[in-house]
């Protein structure tokens, strides 16, 4: 290719951070790490680690995981939003509280339950998701808002520990085009239906079953609005600044994970 037909990239736009701003963003590292590990809770009532959980899921299952947490994502889309001109954003407890009564539901019944429950469930987490956004001071009926919503369920998910390593979903683009919400569906849903795997594995676990699906569903609440909470606030914190979200992710990665010092 020519040189001269080489697309230029706009210049990040670096600014100085005040006191304030590295307050937030000290606060905001916090609450990422702090997020990490939530879900340990829930190996530790139902045994195990959470790489094994899937393999306690019929085949079957497994293999339709992905397409079942497709449509969940796509019901959780439009119910979300439609919920929102009936209903107020409720307080993050109020969330945790309402899904944990889900999960113990979905575990009563074992995998029929809790495949019923799914949906029910992701539509209430991701309408949550929306009221943190909202919380920020962005507007969840604005499509690009709303596709930043749906990408929190990039994360690594409440199961998984990576130490503060997994913020890929934190600085992923989202580009909206005709196609671009059934594009961010699938681009989430293999990676949440590893995590909603495991949430179903936990809700079969014969006896302990509702209490597996209560705890999971109190962890994986929290861990979502956690990090909405994150995600949002360093985007706001971008905006209040008049600062690139780039150099905000730089800045909050440094802190997350600081880079070792050679001796």
């Amino acid at each position: 290719m020519d040189q001269m037909d080489t697309p230029k990239r706009e210049p990040v736009k670096y600014v100085e951070l005040g006191a304030e701003a590295q307050a937030k963003l000290d606060a905001l590292a916090l609450r990422f790490r702090a997020a990490d590990g939530i879900g340990m809770q829930v190996l530790s009532l139902v045994g195990g680690q959470a790489e094994d959980l899937l393999e306690r899921l019929p085949m079957s299952v497994r293999s339709q995981l992905d397409r079942a947490t497709k449509r969940a994502l796509e019901v959780a889309f439009s119910a979300a939003a439609r919920s929102r001109t009936r209903m107020g954003d409720r307080p993050d407890w109020v969330n945790t509280v309402m899904t944990t009564a889900m999960g113990a539901a979905g575990g009563t019944g074992g995998l029929p339950t809790a495949l019923a429950e799914l949906p029910v469930t992701t539509t209430m987490l991701l309408r949550a998701i929306q009221g943190i956004a909202a919380d920020h001071g962005f507007d969840p009926s604005d499509p690009t808002v709303r596709a930043h919503c749906l990408q929190i369920f990039a994360a690594a998910g409440p199961l998984s520990r990576d130490d503060g390593t997994d913020m890929a979903f934190l600085s992923a683009r989202v580009t909206l085009t005709g196609a671009a919400i059934h594009g961010i569906v699938a681009r989430v849903a293999p990676r949440l239906a590893t995590v909603l795997g495991q949430k179903l594995a936990t809700q079969t676990v014969p006896i302990i079953g509702a209490a597996a699906g209560a705890t999971t569903n109190f962890a994986f609440t929290n861990y979502y609005q956690e990090m909405a909470r994150v995600y949002f606030g360093l985007r706001a914190l971008a905006r209040d600044e008049e600062a690139d979200v780039e150099t905000i992710l730089r800045e909050f990665r440094l802190r997350v994970k600081p880079p070792r010092m050679v001796v």
